[in-house]
């Protein structure tokens, strides 16, 4: 028997090159406005977890001490891209298991400590030291999809468009203005057949949500809040040989799993936010998800399926490709943007009438697995 959990609160920065912070001044001002959402005092925080991959030691501890919050379990979790929605994952076990009753989650990322280009990736995988790269894979990938299915690059160039026109209508993002197909399609190559707009911006930012037990719920008498419905986290499979790139198979088994502990299915979504880190990837994850049936996932998007007004809206934050994707903050922006939609605080992005919702992100690549990690969490408005 687990605990109701919930999200009672969310705060986050603009996402964008924020070139003279720090991680702690990145986390700093949304910790404090997600406490301040959530009417709650340092001293009711059993638990902090942090989301990071390029922070260094103790990003956790480094951020809350700014604020005076010690004491309490510091927890830091790097799962590469899912690192944020890992640490929301730890904190709602620790919760519906009865172990703590509130739990903050921070994420956080500093890519442009880098310097642009690819993010660096682990010397000892075979397939990296090949020159293996992110957008190398993903480009890999969209060739097979346009091989196997009626899309077209202009397809992939449409994810791009849908994501901008949506990240016009939020504050957070990172890119605000809209593109056209042409726009997209003439833009400089990167990995053929994707160009730079098919492509996430690096960048900085950081999110940060407050979960709690029902029982905490009452007691701070949070306003509004979110129950998490599922929460799943899974690992990559080994598979040596031949993959089908086209077919996540980690992202469909995490799916399934959410599905089932929820009990809500594809046809009951109003909202989605998933990992658009290459526009390839949400054609493949909208079949993944099971909102249609596998390589038909364009006639989703050509017919306006998954934009305001259709079936489900995936990314009305402007997703990965146009919020932007500081890596260990991605994950809590996208629990961020779950709960400003099912609380009704969306603003132009408002999705009318919204009660439930999906978020998702996968983590890494390394040879041998799809992918390292993938977290899916469902909600309901409560």
């Amino acid at each position: 028997m687990t605990e109701n959990v919930f999200v009672v609160s969310a705060a986050m920065i603009p996402f964008a090159k924020h070139r003279a912070s720090s991680y702690v001044g990145l986390a700093v001002s949304p910790l404090i406005d997600a406490l301040q959402g959530a009417g709650i005092e340092k001293s009711d925080v059993d638990a902090v977890y942090v989301g990071h991959s390029y922070g260094g030691m103790m990003t956790g501890q480094r951020i809350t001490k700014e604020i005076g919050l010690g004491t309490v379990p510091t927890v830091n979790v790097d799962n590469a891209c899912s690192s944020g929605a890992t640490a929301v994952h730890e904190a709602w076990t620790a919760i519906s298991q009865g172990l703590i009753d509130v739990a903050v989650v921070i994420g956080v990322e500093k890519l442009t400590q880098f310097g642009g280009g690819t993010l660096p990736l682990s010397p000892e995988d075979r397939e990296v030291k090949q020159g293996i790269v992110m957008p190398a894979v993903y480009a890999m990938r969209a060739t097979r999809y346009l091989h196997e299915t009626e899309a077209t690059a202009e397809d992939l160039a449409r994810v791009s468009v849908k994501a901008r026109k949506h990240g016009k209508l939020n504050p957070f993002a990172q890119f605000r203005e809209e593109v056209t197909v042409e726009q997209v399609l003439a833009a400089r190559p990167v990995a053929d057949p994707l160009t730079l707009l098919m492509c996430c911006p690096t960048g900085d930012g950081a999110a940060v949500v407050v979960l709690a037990s029902e029982r905490a719920r009452a007691r701070l008498m949070a306003p509004r809040g979110m129950r998490i419905a599922a929460s799943v986290l899974h690992s990559g499979q080994v598979e040596e040989g031949f993959r089908d790139m086209t077919k996540p198979e980690i992202t469909y088994s995490s799916a399934r799993d959410a599905y089932e502990q929820s009990g809500i299915g594809p046809e009951d979504l109003d909202m989605i936010e998933l990992h658009d880190a290459f526009s390839i990837a949400e054609l493949v994850y909208y079949e993944a998800f099971g909102l249609t049936e596998k390589h038909s996932a364009v006639a989703l998007l050509r017919e306006g399926r998954t934009t305001f007004g259709g079936d489900v809206v995936v990314n009305p934050s402007g997703g990965l490709l146009s919020k932007g994707h500081p890596v260990g903050a991605s994950g809590v922006a996208q629990i961020a943007e779950a709960f400003w939609q099912l609380t009704g605080q969306a603003g132009a992005r408002q999705i009318e009438s919204a009660r439930t919702a999906m978020t998702h992100v996968t983590g890494g690549g390394t040879a041998g697995l799809d992918h390292g990690a993938c977290t899916i969490h469902i909600f309901e408005a409560a």
